[in-house]
């Protein structure tokens, strides 16, 4: 709807030719990814869309990545929301001296390596993400508290060709295509490369090199993304504990109680949850039940605490929240609209209540300014001085995958 404002989150694309970009679909800052940052979006923006200029702020969600979707109010970075992860898009010039009428050029040869590389599996490696396998020594004489660095192996799954760049060996997908560039994607599954079908495989592989930088560290941090997401995965059981307002919260299958009940031991030992949620459920339950109990109980209380928040900040910037609603987006933490429409990401309520006031505050102050200008936030920053570390925290913000 017109009027309406969201933050971005998740996963960007980069261009060579100009500022980072938001890459379609979810992770987690505050309002948007390369424009405000919300791991999914927050803020006041054009409608249901957007990053900039309009208001909404983005979250990343199950263990994805937050919203994303046609809703104004989305969350941040998912795989399955956001091309969880989709890295970065790099888009080379094809190098000169080559041109669209000459044929393509032949590989180089290979240098001969230096020492016998370690041996490695021909198992396809698992789908998914780049699969960084270390080695520290073979059977050719390198020994484990060896000479020179481990090696590392990034494959992706649909791999086509190999490289070695620096001390990482990276099995990438190549594919031709219509175009006048050569493009880089990283993504959870390794590095996808798009060329021109006249541009050989040494140009390709030249283009590789020259970034080979780039492409080492979106790599890793690809890596570290699905690590964490995988971490993220709630297996529902008796016992198990989840995120809820920044502290573990421990399940408890107990038929004597109706409903969901929490219970809090002000006793506990440091470090250990002091958050009991008692479910009315038995311990025969199927996952499915467990999970269906607790996320109705998460959005109740995350409607109770955003209509806490939302009247408090309100009444400091002096406006008017007309509706409130929860938002389940994959790739947006909230919205705002002209009208005085007020959505938030219901999963919001796993972060502690520094995140949610950052979000709350940044959707009401799109209420006085539908924008991403200055103004906009010198009216954030008279609510939530620390605005700028808390949006940090939010890109950083991994949430669990509750399943489906």
């Amino acid at each position: 709807m017109a009027g309406a404002r969201e933050v971005d989150g998740m996963a960007e694309q980069l261009s060579l030719f100009g500022e980072p970009q938001p890459a379609p679909g979810l992770r987690s800052d505050a309002l948007h990814r390369g424009r405000d940052e919300l791991p999914p979006r927050v803020g006041a923006h054009r409608g249901s869309r957007g990053s900039g200029g309009s208001g909404g702020s983005r979250r990343s969600g199950g263990a994805s990545a937050a919203p994303g979707g046609p809703d104004g109010a989305d969350l941040p970075p998912t795989s399955a929301g956001d091309r969880e992860g989709a890295g970065a898009d790099r888009r080379v010039p094809v190098p000169t001296g080559t041109s669209p009428g000459m044929p393509p050029v032949a590989a180089a040869p290979a240098p001969p390596p230096a020492a016998a590389s370690p041996p490695r599996s021909s198992a396809p490696t698992p789908a998914s993400l780049v699969s960084a396998t270390a080695f520290t020594g073979s059977s050719a004489g390198r020994s484990a508290a060896g000479a020179g660095p481990a090696e590392v192996i990034f494959r992706h799954p649909r791999a086509s060709r190999e490289i070695r760049l620096g001390e990482a060996v990276v099995g990438y997908e190549l594919t031709r295509a219509r175009r006048r560039s050569i493009g880089m994607v990283v993504s959870t599954e390794g590095l996808s490369v798009r060329a021109p079908r006249w541009v050989g495989v040494a140009e390709i592989e030249n283009a590789l090199r020259a970034k080979a930088a780039w492409i080492r560290g979106k790599l890793v941090d690809q890596h570290e993304r699905a690590r964490r997401h995988e971490a993220a995965r709630i297996q529902w059981a008796d016992g198990v504990g989840l995120p809820f307002l920044g502290e573990t919260v421990i399940l408890v299958l107990d038929e004597r109680v109706t409903g969901a009940i929490l219970q809090t031991d002000p006793q506990a030992l440091s470090g250990v949850p002091r958050l009991a949620l008692h479910l009315g459920l038995p311990q025969t339950a199927e996952a499915a039940q467990i999970r269906d109990a607790v996320q109705a109980w998460l959005q109740r209380q995350a409607r109770r605490v955003f209509e806490e928040r939302c009247a408090h900040f309100a009444a400091r910037l002096g406006v008017q929240v007309k509706r409130l609603q929860l938002s389940n987006a994959q790739t947006r933490w909230g919205s705002a609209s002209a009208d005085g429409s007020i959505r938030l990401n219901w999963r919001l309520i796993h972060f502690g209540m520094a995140t949610i006031d950052y979000v709350v505050a940044h959707e009401l102050a799109h209420l006085r300014e539908m924008n991403h200008s200055p103004r906009f936030w010198d009216v954030v920053r008279s609510v939530i001085p620390d605005v700028d570390r808390v949006r940090q925290g939010l890109r950083n913000e991994v949430l669990p995958d509750l399943g489906a």
